[in-house]
């Protein structure tokens, strides 16, 4: 029941008018993002998720709340104070993006469309990047369909077709990470149902030096499907999950006969919104539902981060990047 009104799809878009929103949107979040994030976060060095860096630094005095395994015992010795030893932040780290384009992201209504804070939040992303002179790349999914080979990203987003798993190599500079963003925000969606797992399994193949990897998704389709290509991918790398969610995929709102389609399989249903038994039956399985999600995520290892179309995304992403700083000064990483 959650999952088909989650996914209803407003009116289909042609491919021209996809282009000319993402481009309107992408306009309106280059502002925003450089000005609240550079703003409120400030530090050329410090990533996103990992720890402040595994170069040894200066030592200080240890102060309560300060992880207990980077004591500096010769020091401590000598000096009869306990200290900690400080890190040097690790430079040029490499973020990858899974980014989820399936059709239950063409849905919105709230401030903003799911796709929109996707491209958003990949946007926030990039540019938190990219600010130290760090690499990114991506790996985009349209829908089921056998992976495409590896394409540059300034020749334009992939063309419209079956649903395919897209590939764009890890680059640094702002002028590369401008053209990600095109390709990920030009990327029309597909009808057909996606394969989350498939595109995470894209980040483990091949083997890549520890980074950050970021999945961005409304992690609808089921948890035992990406689950397991998640905590693979943790073994490795500091994993961000970032869920994407709209309030009528939450409760359902008393509006009479409200008819919903699933875009990935094309049923139809008609649905008695009228009937309070069958919200709170709605709200409960969708509560469930995240719950399940959540429990997966933190299963799998991932800071979890979810941003709603109804809310303040860029404030709510803030808040999340100023805890985890907070969460490691205090000698913590989750």
């Amino acid at each position: 029941m959650a999952r088909a009104a989650a996914v209803t799809s407003p009116t289909p878009r042609g491919t021209d008018g996809v282009a000319d929103r993402s481009e309107a949107v992408l306009s309106r979040l280059q502002l925003m993002v450089t000005r609240k994030l550079d703003g409120l976060l400030q530090g050329d060095y410090a990533g996103l998720l990992p720890g402040p860096g595994s170069e040894a630094g200066e030592s200080r005095e240890y102060r309560p709340g300060d992880d207990v395994r980077r004591m500096d015992w010769p020091v401590t010795a000598r000096t009869t104070t306990p200290h900690v030893r400080r890190t040097v932040a690790d430079r040029e780290l490499e973020t990858w993006l899974a980014v989820d384009l399936s059709a239950s992201l063409d849905f919105g209504t709230g401030r903003w469309l799911k796709r929109e804070v996707v491209v958003a939040a990949a946007a926030a992303i990039t540019h938190l990047t990219v600010r130290g002179g760090n690499r990114i790349g991506a790996v985009i999914g349209t829908g089921g369909g056998a992976p495409a080979p590896s394409r540059r990203w300034w020749a334009g987003p992939p063309a419209p077709g079956p649903g395919t798993l897209t590939r764009l190599p890890a680059r640094s500079g702002r002028k590369e990470a401008q053209g990600l963003l095109r390709a990920v925000a030009g990327t029309p969606i597909q009808p057909g149902r996606g394969d989350l797992g498939a595109l995470v399994e894209m980040l483990n193949r091949p083997p890549r030096r520890r980074g950050v990897a970021v999945v961005i998704s409304d992690f609808l389709a089921p948890p035992e499907q990406w689950a397991r290509p998640l905590r693979k991918l943790r073994v490795r790398h500091d994993v961000l999950a970032i869920e994407v969610v709209d309030p009528r995929e939450l409760e359902l709102p008393d509006v009479g006969v409200l008819p919903v389609v699933d875009p990935e399989s094309g049923e139809l249903h008609e649905v008695q919104t009228a009937d309070p038994r069958l919200r709170q039956r709605y709200a409960e399985a969708a509560a469930a539902q995240r719950a399940a999600i959540s429990a997966a995520l933190r299963g799998a290892g991932a800071a979890h981060l979810r941003l709603r179309t109804d809310r303040d995304w860029l404030l709510d992403m803030v808040r999340f990047v100023a805890a985890q700083r907070h969460a490691r000064t205090r000698g913590t990483t989750r």
